[in-house]
């Protein structure tokens, strides 16, 4: 017993040729010229990944072996000003805080559920022994409520990967129990090091409006979309320096694919779920498709000065609390229909006639813990959905390395500019 919660311990103890302003291509760039190594912040010997409105789960070292702490739990997460959901999530969090080690780590994880229900955690993508993958009734007990399962296992590679339950996936993952989990490279090639790293989980939900707690039970028709369980205006912003070298890591356990675009510049695709790349392999691309279940890594150099957007281009998710059942009114001159109908119900509008996009300006009253369909506002008004790429020049305190540790609270951690 370990203060009354059972110990369970099993198995053994895981820019297509864009110029840069030295003239090279993108490609020679990420292939050849970077050093092998970058800064390290405090004991790590590699640059750390930042998780924007998220955070890096801390380690303690016991006799060499990398010791980590996880805590499944109900999650109150703030998707943008004025909307708090009910979630399920790690340390506080959805997602969970990233998961950052080498390859060659030994990693031993306690993972103790405060959930009503019971659960597991997968490691995906990560190769370990089976009885360590995580999977409820076929390589492990449940982790029933009040229980803490270790997990404990040696990195045999590099990439990056993420971790979920693998129990009530259905409920589970809809409710935002997922992270990530990054593994840098124990000899790293000269085209790995990056200036900024960031990790960036794609997630969709249907959250009624009025309401907070995401329904699991929807299949297709969602009304939200977000970057790590945020939505503009909530979204930290990726700032870099002009000509930074910038890595975008990806992760989807959504039941959609999501083809995320970026304004500005050009890139690589350079890693998935099994692992980088080959130079000779990668793929240029302004636009990278996440399937459902998969990472991508995509690398570019941010040699375009100003604030680039950085969206899914599937055109619902530039949009919040979007109700689908609505008539289409395309067209349609409901004058008429309004005038008699505000007789009855003053105040009444009528929408949707001449697009939507007249919407942005109306100041309708809303249920409560609901966002407008757009929100946020820019220098020349109101803004979609996006996160902004913020590339500058003389920027100063990002590289803080106290920009890489878990923010107080849930809203959105800012960074000069």
């Amino acid at each position: 017993m370990i203060s009354r919660r059972k110990l369970m311990i099993s198995g053994a103890a895981a820019l297509a040729g864009a110029p840069l302003a030295a003239g090279p291509s993108l490609l020679g760039a990420l292939s050849s010229t970077a050093p092998a190594t970058g800064p390290t912040t405090g004991p790590v010997p590699y640059k750390p990944v930042v998780t924007p409105n998220g955070a890096t789960l801390p380690f303690t070292l016991d006799n060499g072996v990398k010791v980590f702490h996880l805590g499944a739990e109900p999650v109150k997460r703030e998707f943008a000003p004025g909307m708090i959901v009910d979630c399920w999530g790690y340390n506080g969090l959805t997602p969970g805080p990233t998961i950052e080690a080498i390859e060659g780590d030994r990693v031993r994880l306690f993972v103790t559920n405060k959930l009503p229900e019971p659960t597991t955690v997968h490691w995906h993508g990560l190769i370990v022994p089976n009885g360590m993958d995580g999977v409820t009734g076929l390589t492990q007990p449940h982790i029933a409520p009040g229980e803490t399962f270790v997990y404990e296992f040696t990195l045999r590679q590099n990439g990056t990967y993420m971790y979920h339950p693998h129990s009530d996936e259905m409920t589970q993952m809809a409710l935002g129990m997922q992270g990530f989990f990054v593994i840098h490279p124990k000899n790293p090639a000269p085209d790995y090091y990056a200036d900024r790293d960031f990790c960036i989980f794609l997630q969709e939900w249907f959250i009624s409006p009025g309401t907070s707690r995401p329904n699991p039970m929807i299949m297709t028709d969602f009304n939200l979309f977000t970057f790590n369980s945020r939505v503009w205006p909530g979204t930290d912003a990726l700032v870099a320096k002009l000509n930074d070298r910038v890595r975008i890591r990806y992760a989807n356990l959504s039941m959609d694919n999501h083809p995320i675009h970026f304004h500005g510049h050009r890139g690589w695709i350079t890693g998935t779920d099994g692992g980088r790349i080959p130079a000779s392999a990668r793929m240029p691309a302004v636009t990278v498709d996440v399937p459902p279940g998969s990472t991508r890594d995509l690398e570019f150099v941010a040699d375009n000065s100003g604030d680039w957007p950085v969206h899914c281009h599937k055109n619902h998710h530039a949009m919040n609390a979007m109700s689908h059942d609505v008539p289409n009114v395309i067209g349609m001159d409901g004058a008429g229909v309004t005038r008699r109908i505000d007789g009855l119900v003053p105040g009444y509008m009528s929408m949707g006639e001449k697009g939507m996009g007249g919407m942005t300006e109306m100041r309708m009253p809303l249920p409560k813990n609901t966002l407008p369909m757009m929100t946020g506002t820019g220098p020349f008004g109101v803004g979609g959905m996006f996160t902004i790429l913020k590339v500058r020049e003389g920027i100063t305190g990002y590289e803080d390395p106290g920009w890489y540790k878990q923010p107080e609270g849930t809203g959105a951690r800012k960074v000069s500019s």
